[in-house]
C-alpha cells in the first residue's frame, strides 16, 4: 500500500476506470514591466497590461502562454528548473493542466495571479507549469503516483518534488484560503515549506517509499508461462462487467459524471457480432445504441452549434461541462457512423455528420490540421469582465422568445415558435439547470438545452405534421446559431497534436467510407497530408508530438520540438490504415508500415514485451510506463494489438502477429480480471485468436462493379477484418509485400471478391450479396 498526504478538492476529473528536456529562456531577470496581449482562461481580466512576465512567455503552448503573466515565476519543464531546484536547495511545485480545464482557470485565478501566494511559492519554491496534452509523459508519471495516493485523480494536478523530481505530496485543486472543511492552499504552501526546513531528511526517505513502491507496481511484462488469455471468457466477463455497471434508463456506465468512453461502445459492437442470436448479444446492441441515442438527446450534444462537449455532471447527460475535445469527436463520429452501420437508423448517420460538420468549422486549420479543443468559460457578452463556465451555449426563456417570436401557422393553440421549441428542449422560465450541479451560480437562471420529447409527441402536443416541426425545429436552431455567433467565443487551443488529429483523421475516414461520403475521406487524407508536412521529420523516421497555429495562416514549431510518444504512433497509424481501406491509396499503407517500425524500435520492450509510453533515455523521467487502461481515450498497447495484426495483413510480416501476442499475454492477468479496464484490449483478443479476414477486391479502382462491391464491404460492420484492392498495378506496396495478390484473378472479367485468412483465399464472389452473406458469417 502506498501511503502519501493527499490534497484533493475540485478538479477537472480524470475519467476512472476499475484510471526530454527543453531549452528554456536564460534571462534571470523575469518580471518584466509590460509584455504582448495573449490567449487567457479562466474568469480573467480584459486587460491587455501586463504587470509580471515569466519565462514561460518563450512557450508555444496556448496553456502555458495564459501563466505567462502570472506574479508566479514559472518554469517550463527542463533543466534550468531543475538546476535552480538543487542548486538553492528547493522543493519544486509542479502543477499540471491543460488550456481549456476549468479548474484551471478558477486556480489560476485565486491563487496563481494572488501576489501574496505569488511570493510564498517564488520564496520557497522552483514553480514549473507543465502542459499535460504536450508532456503526457510527465503528466502520467505524477497522476500514477496521486493516483496511488488517493481515490482519483484530476486537473490542475498540483504536486510537490524534491529535487530530484521524486513526489513526496500531492493532490488537485485547491482554494486559495482555508475553509470550514478544507485547508487553503496558502496553508499547504507554508506548512511544506516548514516541513522541508525542518525534516528534510525525513521528507526524503519518504519519497524513496513511495517511488519504489511505484517502481514495483508500474512493472506490466510477462511472467513465467503467460500466454494470450481465451478471447471467449474475456469477453464474457468484460460484457459482464459493463452490464452490471449500466444505467438502464438513461444508457451510459455510471451514474455522475458521465463519459462518453466510447471504447466501451466498441466493445459491445463486436460483442454483439459475436452473439448476434443470442440475448446477450441482443442487449450489448441495446445497450450501445440507447447510450448514443441518450447522449445525442442530451445537453452533452450541443445541438446548436454541433459536436459534444467533453462530460455530463448528471446521470442524465443534461448539465455538462463545456469544453469541447477533439478526441471525443473523432471517437464519436465513429461510433455513430458504426451504429448507422448496424442499425441502418439515420438518426446516427446525422449525428456523426454532426459532429465532422462541427469539426470541420470549428477546429479545422487552414493547413489541414485540427486543433484540440474548445474551452469551457467565455465572457457572456461583449462588455463582461469576467468569464463563466458554459456562457456562449446557455440561454435564458426570454432569449428564446426574443428570437423566436413567429406565430406558428397551424397549431392547435395559439403559440409561437419559442413555445414549440422551449418545449422540445425543456427550457424552463427560471432555468433548467439544477442548483446541485452549478456550485458558482453561473447557470441560474439559464438552460441547457435537452430534448425532452420525441418529434412525434412534440407534434402532437401541439397539432403539428411531423415534416411541419422538423422544418420549424431547423429554422428555430439556425437563427439561435445566428444569434450565438454575436457572443464571444470561448478560447480556442491551436495546438495540434498527432495523436489527436491520428483520431480525427480515423473519425473523417471510416465516417466517409461507411456514410459513402467522399467529401469526409478527402478531409482524412488533407489532414495526414498536414501530419506528414509539419509532425514527421522524414530524415529520422520519427513523429513529432504537437505544432501551433502561428500568426496568419502559418504553422510553428517549438524552439526545440517535442518528440512522438507511443500514443501518437499508434493513433497515427491507425488512421492510415483506415485511411487506406476508404480511400485505397497504397502510399498510407507505406508509411503506416514504416512508422510501426520506428514504433518497435523506440518502445518494444525486449524483456517484458508490450510497449513503453515514452522512449528511453530522458533522465527527467523517473518511470517509463505501460498505460493498463482504457479511459476517454484507448489505451496505447490496447491500440497497438491491432495496429500490429493489421501491419502483418497488409505486408506479410508474421513477426508482428508474435506481438500481438506478447502484448495480450503482458496483459493476461488483468484481462482476466478486470478486462472492463481494458475493452479496448479485449475486443482485439478476438482479432488474434480468430486471425483477421483479408477481404481482397480485385477490379479497376473506377469500375463501377468494383465500386459496388466496395460499398458492400464498408456497409458492413465486421470488426475483424482489413480490406485491399488488388489492382494489378505488380510496382504498388501490396503486390511487392503480399505475392499471393498476382495469383487472384477477375471472374468472368468481373470485378471479383475473395475472402482470405493467412493468405489462403476462398472461392471468389462478384455478387455483392454474396459478399455480405460472407461477411456476416
Amino acid at each position: 500500500m502506498i501511503s502519501a498526504p493527499l490534497l484533493r478538492r475540485g478538479c477537472c476529473l480524470l475519467s476512472r476506470r476499475a484510471g526530454a528536456s527543453r531549452t528554456a529562456w536564460t534571462r534571470r531577470t523575469v518580471f518584466l514591466r509590460g509584455g504582448p496581449a495573449m490567449a487567457t482562461g479562466g474568469k480573467s481580466s480584459r486587460s491587455s497590461i501586463h504587470r509580471y512576465t515569466n519565462r514561460l512567455i518563450n512557450e508555444k503552448s496556448p496553456y502555458l502562454l495564459q501563466h505567462a503573466h502570472n506574479p508566479v515565476d514559472w518554469y517550463p519543464w527542463g533543466q534550468e528548473a531543475f538546476d535552480k531546484s538543487k542548486k538553492e536547495n528547493k522543493l519544486i511545485f509542479l502543477s499540471v493542466g491543460y488550456s481549456t480545464c476549468h479548474w484551471c482557470h478558477v486556480m489560476e485565478q485565486e491563487s496563481f495571479k494572488n501576489k501574496e501566494i505569488g511570493k510564498i511559492l517564488n520564496d520557497n519554491f522552483v514553480c514549473i507549469k507543465v502542459d499535460r496534452e504536450e508532456r503526457p509523459d510527465v503528466d502520467k508519471v505524477y497522476m500514477t503516483f496521486v493516483q496511488a495516493t488517493s481515490s482519483g485523480g484530476g486537473w490542475p494536478m498540483s504536486v510537490w518534488l524534491t529535487p530530484d523530481l521524486k513526489p513526496f505530496v500531492g493532490g488537485t485543486y485547491f482554494p486559495p484560503e482555508d475553509g470550514i472543511y478544507q485547508v487553503g492552499f496558502r496553508t499547504v504552501l507554508l506548512r511544506i515549506a516548514d516541513q522541508w526546513k525542518q525534516n528534510k531528511n525525513a521528507l526524503l526517505e519518504n519519497s524513496q517509499r513511495i517511488m519504489s513502491a511505484l517502481l514495483a507496481r508500474a512493472e506490466i511484462g510477462i511472467k513465467g508461462e503467460d500466454s494470450p488469455p481465451p478471447f471467449p471468457e474475456v469477453m464474457a466477463r468484460c460484457f459482464q462487467q459493463l452490464s452490471e455497471s449500466y444505467d438502464e434508463e438513461y444508457g451510459g456506465f455510471s451514474e455522475f459524471p458521465k463519459f462518453p468512453t466510447p471504447v466501451n461502445l466498441n466493445f459491445l459492437f463486436t460483442y454483439w457480432t459475436l452473439h448476434r442470436a443470442s440475448p446477450d448479444g441482443a442487449r450489448a446492441l441495446q445497450m450501445v445504441l440507447h447510450t448514443l441515442k441518450m447522449m445525442a438527446y442530451g445537453g452533452i450534444h450541443d445541438h446548436i452549434a454541433q459536436g459534444f462537449h467533453r462530460y455530463s455532471t448528471d446521470q442524465r447527460w443534461h448539465v455538462p461541462h463545456f469544453e469541447k475535445m477533439l478526441y471525443d469527436q473523432g471517437q464519436l463520429a465513429v461510433a455513430y457512423a458504426r451504429a448507422f452501420q448496424i442499425s441502418g437508423d439515420e438518426f446516427f448517420a446525422d449525428v456523426a455528420a454532426d459532429v465532422l460538420l462541427y469539426v470541420s468549422r470549428d477546429l479545422s486549420d487552414r493547413a489541414g490540421g485540427f486543433y484540440s479543443a474548445e474551452d469551457a468559460d467565455s465572457y457572456p457578452t461583449a462588455k463582461s469582465k469576467e468569464k463563466r463556465e458554459g456562457a456562449f451555449c446557455v440561454w435564458t426563456a426570454e432569449e428564446i422568445r426574443r428570437l423566436l417570436p413567429e406565430p406558428v401557422e397551424g397549431a392547435s393553440e395559439r403559440k409561437t415558435l419559442a413555445d414549440v421549441f422551449m418545449h422540445h428542449y425543456g427550457i424552463k422560465e427560471d432555468g433548467n439547470v439544477s442548483p446541485a450541479k452549478d456550485p458558482h451560480q453561473e447557470l441560474r437562471g439559464q438552460n441547457v438545452l435537452i430534448v425532452q420529447y420525441s418529434l412525434e409527441l412534440t407534434a402532437a402536443r401541439f397539432g403539428l405534421g411531423l415534416e411541419q416541426l422538423k422544418t420549424m425545429l431547423v429554422k428555430s436552431r439556425e437563427r439561435l446559431c445566428e444569434a450565438r455567433g454575436h457572443r464571444p467565443r470561448p478560447h480556442l487551443d491551436t495546438k495540434m497534436l498527432a495523436s489527436w488529429n491520428g483520431l480525427m483523421i480515423s473519425g473523417f475516414a471510416q465516417s466517409g467510407a461507411i456514410l459513402g461520403k467522399e467529401e469526409y475521406v478527402s478531409r482524412a487524407g488533407l489532414a495526414a497530408d498536414f501530419l506528414r508536412g509539419h509532425l514527421f521529420d522524414a530524415s529520422s523516421g520519427r513523429l513529432l508530438r504537437s505544432c501551433y497555429r502561428g500568426k496568419g495562416s502559418s504553422v510553428e514549431q517549438s524552439a526545440v520540438p517535442i518528440q512522438g510518444f507511443l500514443e501518437d504512433y499508434v493513433f497515427v497509424i491507425q488512421a492510415l490504415f483506415d485511411l487506406y481501406e476508404a480511400s485505397l491509396n497504397q502510399s498510407w499503407l507505406e508509411w503506416a508500415v514504416q512508422l510501426q517500425r520506428k514504433q518497435d524500435e523506440l518502445f518494444w520492450d525486449s524483456k517484458g514485451f508490450a510497449y513503453f509510453s515514452s522512449e528511453a533515455g530522458d533522465s527527467s523521467l523517473l518511470l517509463r510506463l505501460k498505460d493498463d487502461q482504457d479511459g476517454v481515450e484507448p489505451s496505447a498497447n490496447s491500440v497497438a494489438v491491432a495496429n500490429l495484426l493489421r501491419a502483418a495483413c497488409y505486408s506479410g510480416n508474421m513477426e508482428w502477429v508474435e506481438k500481438a501476442g506478447q502484448i495480450l499475454a503482458a496483459f493476461s492477468e488483468r484481462l482476466l480480471k478486470i478486462p472492463v479496464a481494458l475493452p479496448e484490449m479485449a475486443r482485439a483478443t478476438v482479432a488474434f485468436h480468430r486471425t483477421l479476414k483479408q477481404v481482397v477486391i480485385c477490379g479497376a479502382p473506377e469500375g463501377e462493379d468494383t465500386k459496388d462491391l466496395l460499398r458492400c464491404v464498408h456497409s458492413v460492420f465486421a470488426p475483424n477484418k482489413v480490406l485491399m484492392l488488388a489492382d494489378g498495378d505488380s510496382t504498388g506496396f501490396l503486390y511487392h509485400h503480399l505475392p499471393f495478390l498476382s495469383s487472384l484473378e477477375r471472374k468472368d472479367g468481373k470485378a471479383t471478391a475473395y475472402l482470405c485468412e493467412n493468405f489462403a483465399c476462398s472461392l471468389p464472389v462478384t455478387s455483392s450479396q454474396e459478399l455480405r452473406r460472407l461477411l456476416l458469417l
